[in-house]
């Protein structure tokens, strides 16, 4: 791809447990799947996912860890140089979300300082185990936060958006074409997604616990 050539690119990893739904999210974008690549030695697909900023476009490669995790965390090599992550649990399955103390600090540990985002991904179902009020741990750590639902594509560019900004220090910059993605396999429940919204804006206003008993 000659277009990469001249266009600001960021290594970023997505990263948390297994069966949360990291590749679907990747794969949502269709030009990353049109051009990635496979890094045999790490086990890593590499997706290079173009957006759009009145600033000209950026590049993400997103690291993606193919199922890697399974064997009990991930080499030093797929954190090495990354610019930025994204964090994902799963919101029906409080397992995953109660991990993600363990995998920010194999993240930090590599990478010092780098713009992180938390994500909840599938938020479409309404079986929500970990409910707003109890996501926390992005409060304490100075991350952002979002829901998504990768199979609806619901806030699908959010994460990206926030990186972007952080990434080229403008803290206004818009994208100004939506990324083309797949159509979405599920359909975001409208009275669901404002409940969803409101919990969530809810949460945020409210003080944070003392106790680390919810991690």
């Amino acid at each position: 791809m000659t277009q990469q050539d001249n266009m600001p690119t960021f290594k970023c990893v997505l990263v948390g447990d297994g069966g949360t739904g990291k590749t679907t999210f990747v794969k949502r974008h269709t030009t990353g799947e049109f051009d990635r690549k496979y890094i045999a030695t790490l086990g890593v697909e590499v997706h290079p996912l173009v957006f759009h900023t009145d600033r000209g476009a950026i590049l993400f490669n997103i690291w993606d860890t193919a199922g890697q995790e399974k064997y009990g965390g991930l080499r030093d090599g797929y954190y090495v140089q990354a610019q930025c992550a994204i964090l994902m649990f799963d919101t029906t399955s409080r397992i995953t979300y109660a991990n993600i103390p363990n995998w920010h600090r194999d993240l930090v540990r590599v990478c010092q300082n780098i713009p992180i985002v938390l994500c909840g991904n599938k938020v479409d179902v309404k079986d929500r185990k970990v409910k707003a009020k109890n996501i926390v741990f992005h409060r304490k750590k100075n991350l952002q936060y979002y829901d998504i639902s990768a199979k609806s594509n619901y806030n699908f560019e959010k994460p990206f958006l926030w990186l972007a900004r952080k990434l080229v220090g403008d803290p206004n910059l818009p994208f100004t074409a939506m990324p083309v993605l797949l159509p979405p396999e599920v359909k975001m429940d409208n009275d669901w997604q404002q409940q969803v919204e409101k919990e969530l804006q809810e949460a945020q206003e409210t003080a944070l616990p003392d106790d680390d008993g919810d991690l």
